[in-house]
């Protein structure tokens, strides 16, 4: 009989969701997409959609791997029956297949944290071709090696040992360091004008159906709602711990991490952009491949033309290297998870899970196009993955799980009817709505030519082939994976 690992307190347990929910997306992504679509108007949706999206996902998440005590694939197995073990499947895959190339982004915040610390005072003299000459070689090899390394060892320590004291550590350093940069960004002469521009909203931006469509988007990715992420580390909950107040504070120092590094990116750039000639809006919203123009190329350029610039630049580095791995960590536990109900011990799990991520890991690590591929296929795979969680909701009886399981004995906050409301319509229509979109924006705006074709990397055909495949191996894998994971050893 296997001992149960569980979290030593809600503390722990709160730190964990944090390290879980915070990871690349809050200081990378964040700031890149509130710029493109009106800074302080972006933040209204933005907030509406915490409610109405992210934090009753995370609910179900909470409440499903509290009660089965499985990782995704047995989750759902267990909870709806054998049927429906193939949506777990999903969730799993399309997760794994996310870390697979998550471990060479962190890589990346690695190698430019060392670069930002050595004392050569040309490392940085031509951002452009600093990242050309790296991500053109093999040293992102090298750096997805030490990221797998670094996060499977965690895991290999255990609940408590592992992931929970290597939290203790990482976040407060995350919220440290962000609140460290903040300070020293506020102090730039022209700051003021960054965080008017990130708070200040724009009303026209909000009549435009885009900007609640790219908040929905950030929200559901940022926080992890949906992912199964939350579910794993719900399966290491005591049995007395509040279900809706933990959703909340993940989904609430979530958006406070990107909050800080909005005011940290936005104060510096508005500052250091215009002494270089640069137009502030431009070096915030630029993509670059794979998203990478913002932080990569233009923060490392900027960065130099302020006083200590190095030291701020590696405190950057450092905390978007520590966001990295603590939801790393938290990926490589939800494959673990699920080799574990399969009736792998831990330490043979994590040797697959370590060894599997990084061969799996080597295309995106020596191609960023095909690293943009999977991002861009997977990261839309996880609104699928919050449907089904939806649906699994749904399909149980979302009264019955918020009574049943939600809000059990003892908890400081309730779900109420309100609950109910939303993910009987609201997730379902928003879910509809916004792969809708998506798919309309591949078809019309990213590749209209090609929108169809399944080797393009970033059309609508490479996403519905990919899937395809996986819902279908799922599919007819359901009874085996549903005898190896759901049932009862």
């Amino acid at each position: 009989m296997k001992k149960a690992e569980f979290f030593s307190s809600r503390w722990a347990l709160i730190l964990a969701a944090l390290g879980m929910a915070v990871g690349t997306g809050n200081i990378w992504r964040f700031p890149r997409i509130a710029a493109q679509n009106g800074g302080g108007s972006f933040l209204i949706p933005w907030v509406i959609f915490l409610f109405l999206w992210s934090i009753p996902l995370l609910i179900i998440e909470f409440a499903i791997g509290k009660e089965t005590r499985r990782g995704a694939v047995g989750a759902f197995g267990k909870l709806l029956g054998e049927k429906y073990t193939w949506m777990g499947a999903f969730v799993g895959f399309c997760t794994m297949a996310i870390m697979f190339y998550y471990s060479v982004v962190m890589g990346w915040c690695v190698k430019y944290f060392t670069a930002s610390i050595l004392p050569n005072a040309n490392t940085f003299a031509d951002t452009q071709a600093f990242w050309d000459s790296f991500t053109g070689g093999i040293q992102p090899l090298y750096f997805h090696l030490f990221a797998m390394i670094i996060g499977s060892f965690v895991i290999y320590k255990g609940v408590v040992t592992g992931i929970e004291r290597a939290n203790k550590i990482l976040i407060p350093l995350l919220f440290g360091l962000l609140i460290l940069a903040a300070i020293r960004a506020l102090t730039l002469p022209g700051a003021i004008d960054g965080l008017n521009f990130l708070f200040e909203p724009k009303w026209e931006y909000l009549l435009n159906y885009k900007t609640w469509l790219e908040a929905l988007s950030q929200s559901a990715w940022s926080t992890g709602a949906g992912w199964g992420l939350m579910l794993t580390y719900a399966v290491y909950m005591q049995k007395n711990e509040d279900i809706v107040l933990n959703s909340f504070v993940a989904g609430l120092g979530n958006n406070s991490a990107s909050l800080l590094s909005g005011i940290v990116l936005f104060a510096a750039v508005f500052s250091l952009a215009p002494e270089l000639g640069i137009e502030p809006a431009v070096a915030l919203s630029d993509s670059g491949p794979a998203s990478t123009g913002m932080t990569f190329i233009w923060i490392p350029r900027l960065f130099q033309a302020m006083p200590l610039g190095g030291l701020f630049m590696a405190i950057f580095f450092l905390a978007l290297m520590t966001a990295a791995l603590s939801s790393l960590i938290a990926m490589i536990e939800f494959s673990t998870r699920i080799f574990m109900d399969a009736g792998l011990e831990r330490k043979s799990a994590i040797f697959m899970v370590g060894v599997g991520g990084f061969l799996l890991g080597i295309p995106s690590a020596l191609n960023i196009n095909f690293l943009g591929n999977q991002d861009w296929v997977w990261g839309l795979g996880l609104m699928v993955s919050g449907m089904f969680f939806t649906f699994a909701a749904i399909k149980y009886g979302v009264d019955k799980m918020r009574t049943q399981l939600i809000n059990t004995e003892g908890n400081d906050l309730r779900a109420g009817k309100w609950f109910n409301i939303i993910v009987t319509f609201i997730i379902p229509i928003e879910f509809i709505v916004l792969i809708s979109w998506w798919s309309w924006q591949a078809i019309t705006l990213y590749d209209p030519k090609g929108w169809w074709n399944p080797f393009h990397t970033f059309s609508l055909g490479t996403c519905i082939f990919q899937w395809g495949i996986v819902i279908l191996l799922s599919i007819l894998l359901n009874r085996w994976l549903f005898k190896r994971s759901a049932q009862e050893s």
